[in-house]
């Protein structure tokens, strides 16, 4: 098993000006449930292309990606390039497969998990199927902040740290999440506090997620594109433009072609 120490001193690479976990996925879950059960808290932002440009025009966002105990590759795309600059092992770490084996694996340590974020409908459906899939693990509450205000996010971490929770998987969609796990991460340690964007719906089946080959080929954006074409098509135009043309110089630098 992984050490504390190793864990805090887990692989990294530098990825267009933010540090990002270059290890295997499965590295990946051994150090998150190390860090859980250190008791030193923090937080975990799923950095995809949207949220890394996105970060770029957003001093804010960056900030609360600078600052996080740890970023993941939660996009293919993200990993793809780690690869190209050196990081051999780099893998895709997304939220949706992070959180059932974060879960899992945490169960031989008791570790205890809330939840905040998406619908009480979700949630409930969302408890209820990880206690089928992951018999003894310890579920010890959820919390849906449904309208958002500055007042019920705030009130949403002081629930959770009522509970004395492990970890905090928080679902508010970016970049919400990091945003509010940038402001209200110190107050719920000793718990580590992880943003999983629409991973609560494809655990719970209210979202279906895309075919195993799709994911495999990195072409889960393509799937979950069309199926909201008109939320997600004008972001990725712009993330997903200014992604390549910033890795294409990155990389033509790289290799001394500018």
């Amino acid at each position: 098993m992984t050490s504390v120490a190793a864990a805090v001193a887990s692989p990294q690479t530098d990825v267009l000006g933010v540090e990002i976990f270059a290890g295997t996925f499965s590295g990946a879950v051994d150090t998150v449930v190390e860090r859980a059960r250190s008791g030193h808290g923090g937080y975990v932002v799923q950095c995809n292309v949207h949220v890394l440009m996105t970060a770029h025009d957003d001093p804010e966002l960056m900030r609360a990606l600078h600052d996080a105990w740890l970023v993941m590759p939660d996009g293919a795309p993200i990993a793809w390039l780690q690869r190209r600059l050196g990081a051999a092992t780099a893998e895709r770490v997304g939220g949706p497969d992070l959180m059932p084996s974060v879960i899992d694996r945490g169960r031989r340590h008791g570790l205890r998990h809330f939840f905040v974020g998406s619908t009480p409908e979700t949630l409930q459906a969302l408890v209820t199927g990880l206690e089928a899939c992951f018999p003894g693990v310890e579920l010890v509450g959820a919390h849906s902040p449904q309208f958002g205000t500055p007042a019920e996010l705030a009130g949403a971490a002081e629930v959770a740290a009522a509970a004395a929770p492990n970890v905090v998987w928080l679902a508010l969609g970016a970049p919400k999440q990091e945003l509010w796990m940038h402001k209200h991460a110190m107050s719920l340690a000793p718990a580590v506090v992880i943003g999983v964007g629409a991973a609560f719906d494809f655990q719970a089946g209210a979202k279906a997620r895309a075919p195993e080959w799709a994911r495999r080929g990195g072409l889960e954006w393509a799937h979950r594109l069309t199926r909201e074409p008109r939320r997600l098509t004008g972001r990725y135009v712009r993330t997903n433009s200014a992604f390549v043309l910033r890795s294409g110089a990155c990389l033509a630098r790289r290799h001394g072609l500018m």
